[in-house]
């Protein structure tokens, strides 16, 4: 990898690191070699490696020598820090609040022992030279990607909160700062250049997933499984955290492996994957659909797909439930996942509290008929093709494939077992992609009851679980390869649009 620092002036940057070219500003926006380079080898140095350019201009103001540096670094595909975007966000106050609100807790307790009620820190690649501020600089570095940062806090009824964030000219180091700034340069470019040895893979995938998540979507088997199927297609795999939604824009595709929710940041991570138009499962559209089972009871029945008997309830209908569904039945909240917030009635004194209790979450709330079966297939769907075919058993004596306590801790989960595909109910199989079409072609887990009377569609689920031993069990580490080969199918795509 080349790297280039590009300031004001270069004699603003008196450090030297082999392998790092410093130039002014007004050279790489205007000498024809850094256009021409781009032109005639995409983005890459005249040794055929990728350049990475780091943007240390004093001010990013629209349109001035800073904000075209990575402006013009992005059409010459020299993949700037920071990006335009990025850029764009540090001139709102309010987003920088908002992409910052993930660290609320972070910066009360780093914080927490200072005296007074304004604070000032200075950031060097995410390092500041005081002890105990290194965490909080790495945060702010992941998620604003800018090398030299000033970030102001001020304290309000006890409560510490960000004030403004503004880039750091490299000439406006502190004296008594500058030894530190370089030898944060030196270590971050050391290691950058050290992890570059190797040819770079073709494509970058990100999979965004919660170590402490304690029913993830994939378990962490799984999501090693993923990483070398990418790799067999040369794909590099870094699995991120909510920490790092700054660096999205630096990968080629996003790939959610975390519970989803509409107001959640595995949702404003794909509204921004979606944005900078990475290849991305699931899109915030399939999130936004497949996360309210109302919207979903609408489009199913809309498009005559079966479903059990369904009515939406709000305030004036509840007595309305027992008549048209009888008992029992099921109440479910909208926006209910993994058997939680849904309930079942099976006596007309539970019917009230119980819907009064989901109706204080909710306008309306969705009843079924309830539909006893031993098991729900699962089918799961990417790119409108179904990839594998699971029954899903109930523990013994639940209803449920999830058992949970008064609290929602799990208690027992039924098994999975996977099926060929040409094993499957062709009518199972046939309704599931129908429903997953209505939605998009993303990567969607339809439940459906199979009963005397026919197959009934439950729900389309957006991120479905791809565990290890369960869903992969017929088609192994074909499953795996699969979804990557998928990914990368988009991402050749997209880059074959913007050109």
């Amino acid at each position: 990898m080349s790297i280039l620092i590009i300031v004001d002036k270069p004699e603003d940057w008196p450090l030297q690191i082999p392998g790092v070219t410093v130039i002014g500003s007004q050279a790489y926006l205007t000498d024809p070699f850094f256009a021409t380079q781009a032109e005639s080898n995409r983005g890459m140095s005249a040794a055929g490696q990728s350049v990475k350019v780091f943007n240390l201009c004093k001010s990013y103001r629209y349109q001035g020598s800073g904000y075209y540096v990575s402006l013009l670094a992005e059409a010459r595909g020299h993949k700037p820090v920071p990006k335009v975007g990025a850029i764009e966000d540090l001139h709102s106050r309010n987003l920088v609040r908002h992409l910052t609100e993930d660290l609320e807790d972070l910066v009360q307790s780093v914080l927490a022992p200072l005296p007074g009620d304004d604070f000032q820190l200075a950031f060097y690649f995410g390092r500041n030279p005081l002890t105990g501020y290194d965490s909080l600089g790495h945060q702010f570095f992941s998620l604003l990607q800018v090398p030299l940062l000033v970030v102001r806090f001020e304290r309000h009824r006890n409560q510490w909160s960000l004030h403004s964030a503004r880039p750091l000219g490299a000439s406006e180091i502190p004296v008594e700062h500058q030894a530190f700034a370089i030898l944060a340069a030196t270590t971050y470019f050391n290691g950058r250049m050290q992890q570059s040895r190797k040819p770079p893979p073709r494509h970058d995938l990100a999979i965004l997933c919660n170590p402490d998540e304690s029913e993830p979507p994939s378990n962490a088997e799984a999501l090693q499984k993923f990483r070398q199927a990418a790799e067999k297609l040369d794909m590099h795999v870094d699995f991120i955290t909510r920490a790092d939604i700054g660096r999205l824009a630096h990968f080629d595709a996003l790939f959610i492996r975390e519970t989803t929710f509409v107001n959640h940041y595995t949702y404003r991570f794909s509204r921004l994957a979606f944005a900078e138009r990475l290849a991305l499962v699931d899109d915030p559209d399939s999130i936004l659909k497949c996360n309210n089972k109302v919207y979903l009871a609408e489009l199913l029945a809309l498009h005559k797909v079966p479903i059990p008997k369904t009515l939406l309830i709000h305030r004036d209908n509840i007595d309305q439930v027992i008549p048209e569904l009888g008992l029992p039945c099921v109440l479910k909240q909208p926006d209910s996942s993994f058997s939680r917030g849904v309930v079942k009635v099976e006596a007309e004194s539970e019917l009230l509290p119980k819907v009064t209790e989901l109706l204080a979450k909710s306008v309306l709330v969705i009843a079924q008929q309830w539909l006893p079966t031993e098991f729900d297939w699962r089918i799961g769907i990417l790119d409108r093709k179904v990839l594998f075919v699971a029954k899903y058993f109930f523990p013994a004596g639940h209803w449920q494939i999830i058992e949970r306590d008064e609290q929602r801790h799990k208690l027992r989960e039924g098994a999975t077992l996977a099926v060929p595909l040409d094993e499957a109910p062709q009518d199972v199989v046939s309704i599931a992609l129908k429903s997953a079409n209505l939605i998009g072609d993303g990567f969607y887990g339809v439940d459906i009851k199979q009963t005397n009377a026919g197959c009934y569609v439950m729900e389309v689920n957006d991120n479905p679980n791809v565990d290890a031993g369960n869903e992969d069990a017929v088609l192994g580490e074909a499953l795996y390869e699969e979804i990557m080969r998928v990914f990368l199918r988009r991402i050749e795509a997209a880059r074959r649009s913007s050109r």
